[in-house]
């Protein structure tokens, strides 16, 4: 194995990589194409406009744009001056961005136009002292004092990188949120040279003529490791795009580009399925393709490979950890389960004691290696509880069987406690998604009138199927079919849609808050 160099800045080793490639694309995005010499140019262009505007190394600037080719150069050219781009989703509120601005306490902010106005309201809110606002691709007349990104790089001069070490922040991402507020996850320049040389190269085999896509967006930790770290660090092609993931959407761009390498998460790859504008299989060119975000129902992924004749690497990473540490891989894959440690990576599953726990069990999850985050900025107390030693407590619970596969048994505040005994709620999930009748399941536990807690799904059906008690009944009997009795959910509530994360995670505390506030 490669052993990641003491002193490295990643925006010039992969400029000096691709070097070579100076004329093959290295991004295409809805409206243009920019190849790897244009890639470098701008980068280093960056470089020299964060030096004009007086911002200096580790100081912080925002990046909330969309997935055009603007993104890339804005993060490399960055870390090319040493300064930190703290990268951020696209889809929160102004108060959000308000709260994020005042806990980075970021100098500058680049921003797509389509975006500005949402901007301008959390400036507005959190009274910052923002020196610089920088527009992509303004939608309109700038406000007063801002500057357009391309007349920005068009007088900037090409500034030479800093030499920088790859145990030095390099990055921040923000988490989800999925569990409350946004955290403050702290990369260096080496994680994302591991993430490249651990999982993309050896796991997912990413090669230089790949064209690939991610349904994630690049602010994500999963996204940035697709769509740039792994295709950038082989010389690969890159599609982006701006719109929301929707299945038609991702079928214009598989048929269109024919990407090799498509990322995806289960809930899109459901919806895909479900498509009737579903592609045949000679209309794309996929090898592989990758999941991540909640783990993916066996059905979904035997379902995808009949008809697209394509495997889904299934795996687990985090904002934490940059990508992914446990995964399926090509030859040891097992629908329905995670997977096996990326090599590189160390898993323990330990009870609540800290002991491990015996096999089979169910127990939380702890890894080792060497992409994990510094810190959560300004959270000590969240950072000692996940952050331990050489180890990170993931949140997520486990099993492990005897061959060595892992399979999720959700997040550890998901668990149900039915009888004394824990439930999964995906294991749950994982069997009513397999019945004709039902697209997408969410499972939680409720108290029944005798305050004792019980199983609840919330389910999305497919078309052509009633929400009725026939309905509900008939998916009752097929989980007991399937699983121990204790396990079947009670009740069954239909709805059009469950509450998700920007990644497709499945927000089930949401579910529990409407049941509380129910009572």
């Amino acid at each position: 194995m490669n052993i990641c160099p003491a002193e490295l800045n990643f925006a010039s080793h992969l400029a000096a990589l691709n070097a070579p490639r100076a004329a093959k694309p290295a991004y295409i995005d809805d409206t243009r194409q920019l190849t790897y010499g244009e890639l470098a140019e701008r980068v280093a262009r960056l470089g020299g406009a964060l030096r004009n505007l007086a911002l200096r190394r580790e100081e912080r600037i925002l990046l909330l744009m969309q997935d055009t080719a603007d993104w890339p150069v804005v993060f490399l050219g960055a870390l090319h001056a040493g300064v930190v781009p703290v990268a951020v989703n696209t889809l929160l509120t102004a108060d959000d961005y308000a709260y994020i601005i005042g806990h980075s306490r970021v100098r500058a902010v680049f921003v797509s136009g389509a975006l500005l106005p949402t901007v301008q309201a959390a400036l507005k809110q959190a009274g910052a002292d923002i020196e610089h606002l920088v527009v992509s691709q303004p939608d309109g007349p700038l406000p007063a004092g801002a500057h357009e990104l391309d007349t920005l790089l068009a007088s900037a001069p090409l500034a030479p990188a800093v030499r920088t070490l790859s145990d030095e922040i390099a990055f921040w991402l923000y988490s989800s949120g999925s569990t409350g507020k946004p955290k403050g996850v702290v990369h260096t320049h080496g994680n994302l040279w591991h993430t490249a040389e651990l999982y993309a190269k050896p796991v997912l085999g990413i090669r230089e003529d790949d064209v690939v896509f991610s349904a994630a967006k690049l602010f994500f930790a999963y996204g940035l490791g697709n769509g740039l770290t792994f295709p950038l660090s082989v010389g690969a092609t890159v599609v982006l795009m701006s719109e929301r993931p929707t299945p038609q959407a991702v079928f214009q761009r598989l048929t269109r580009h024919r990407p090799t390498v498509f990322y995806g998460v289960p809930t899109l790859y459901a919806s895909m399925l479900a498509s009737p504008e579903l592609p045949p299989r000679d209309q794309v060119g996929l090898r592989v393709c990758t999941s991540a975000g909640e783990a993916l129902p066996r059905d979904i992924g035997e379902r995808f490979t009949r008809h697209f004749g394509c495997d889904i690497l299934d795996g687990i990473g985090s904002t934490e950890m940059l990508h992914i540490f446990i995964s399926n891989q090509a030859g040891q894959l097992r629908y329905g389960t995670t997977g096996k440690p990326v090599p590189g990576y160390e898993v323990q599953l330990r009870d609540e004691s800290g002991a491990p726990v015996a096999p089979g069990a169910i127990g939380d999850l702890y890894i080792k290696g060497p992409s994990a985050a510094l810190m959560y900025w300004n959270n000590r107390d969240k950072t000692r509880q996940c952050f331990l030693g050489d180890w990170l407590k993931s949140g997520d619970k486990y099993t492990c069987d005897a061959d060595g596969f892992y399979t999720y048994a959700g997040r550890s505040d998901d668990m149900i406690k039915v009888s004394g005994q824990y439930v999964s709620p995906v294991e749950v999930e994982n069997i009513l998604v397999q019945h004709e009748a039902v697209l997408e399941a969410a499972v939680i536990g409720v108290p029944d009138h005798d305050g004792l807690v019980k199983t609840k799904a919330y389910v999305v059906l497919r078309p052509g199927f009633e929400p009725d008690a026939n309905t509900g009944a008939a998916l009752q009997t097929y989980v007991k079919q399937h699983l121990a009795p204790f396990k079947y959910p009670r009740q069954i509530n239909f709805t059009d849609e469950l509450p998700k994360t920007a990644t497709g995670k499945i927000q089930r505390f949401r579910l529990r808050q409407l049941e509380e506030a129910a009572l």
